[in-house]
């Protein structure tokens, strides 16, 4: 498929997720044949003053192109001057719309923007005309239940330059909690020339390709299931390429896996920051395993790399 002029290989994705899809976690994914990959999500306005956390999230390999660089804000002007600013290490600028985060809905960001559609109009026609690189957005169904207003907002982001437009079945006030709204997908896609990406409830193979069937949508977005489970992207993409469902993996592959995934983040980190970062992951590798719950509790006390490695190599 294509996204403006941007070829991309095949359409399983990894979604945005903060303090998740950092650059350890997105080579992990690339690895596996995601197709495209996104940054954490990153604050226009702690790109204008140089925060250097901000810096790291903007950090990027050329192998894990291509990538999305996502972008929060409200201000048009702004997000437009820092979309300019970071166009050069993106293949794709995205503005989140679709974040249900309290404290980032309650400054106006994220799904936040998506009760005021006239502001999606002129935020995404300020960035579309600032930079040369496609411009995506990523909204959610609506804000809630009486704001169902998907249709609307891709319609009015597709007329100011949209390129493409990645669409969560949930309203803000669901959170993450209940079913995904597959069918508001399609009524998205129905609506708008444009690539459309379905997001939500994706756990499997199957479920990827249902989303495609059911929805007409171009690409799926995979997010929570990801984590622990880069896996899931060679599996996807196989299934759909060729319809052979691949085995899971075994818990040999996940453990080796995790401690690569442990090395890299120690090495890109530092050891004291990248394996407390790491506590996580390790955490979500293990679901399933044998004595995976007395392990979670050593993996919270590991501080080195030779502390995972102690509680893995057995």
């Amino acid at each position: 498929m294509k996204i403006g002029n941007l070829e991309i290989e095949n359409p399983v994705f990894l979604a945005p997720m903060a303090g998740v899809t950092d650059l350890p976690f997105r080579l992990r994914c690339k690895r596996m044949g995601c197709g495209l990959v996104y940054t954490e999500m990153v604050s226009a306005k702690g790109i204008l003053y140089n925060n250097s956390n901000t810096k790291e999230l903007l950090r990027i390999d050329p192998e894990e192109r291509p990538v999305a660089i996502q972008l929060f804000g409200s201000d048009p002007e702004l997000l437009a001057d820092m979309a300019r600013k970071i166009e050069p290490y993106a293949d794709i600028i995205d503005i989140n719309m679709g974040c249900p985060a309290p404290k980032i809905v309650k400054n106006g960001e994220g799904s936040a923007l998506m009760k005021d559609a006239a502001l999606i109009g002129r935020i995404v026609k300020a960035v579309s005309s600032a930079i040369k690189k496609p411009l995506t957005i990523k909204i959610r169904k609506g804000f809630n239940p009486e704001r169902v207003n998907c249709v609307e907002a891709a319609k009015i982001a597709e007329e100011n330059g949209a390129a493409a437009i990645a669409i969560h079945g949930r309203t803000t006030d669901q959170y993450y909690s209940g079913e995904a709204d597959w069918e508001s997908i399609a009524r998205v896609k129905e609506s708008v020339a444009i690539p459309v990406i379905g997001n939500g409830d994706i756990n499997s193979p199957e479920d990827a390709k249902a989303m495609l069937e059911q929805t007409g949508c171009d690409a799926v977005l995979i997010g929570r299931a990801a984590q622990g489970n880069p896996f899931l992207f060679r599996r996807c993409t196989e299934y759909l390429k060729t319809g052979k469902l691949l085995p899971e993996p075994s818990i040999e592959e996940r453990v080796s896996f995790a401690l690569d995934h442990a090395r890299e983040m120690a090495e890109l980190k530092g050891e004291w920051l990248g394996i407390r970062e790491m506590r996580k992951h390790l955490a979500w590798y293990t679901r399933g395993m044998p004595g995976a719950a007395r392990l979670r509790l050593e993996i919270n006390r590991a501080g080195t790399m030779e502390d995972v490695e102690r509680l893995f190599l057995f």
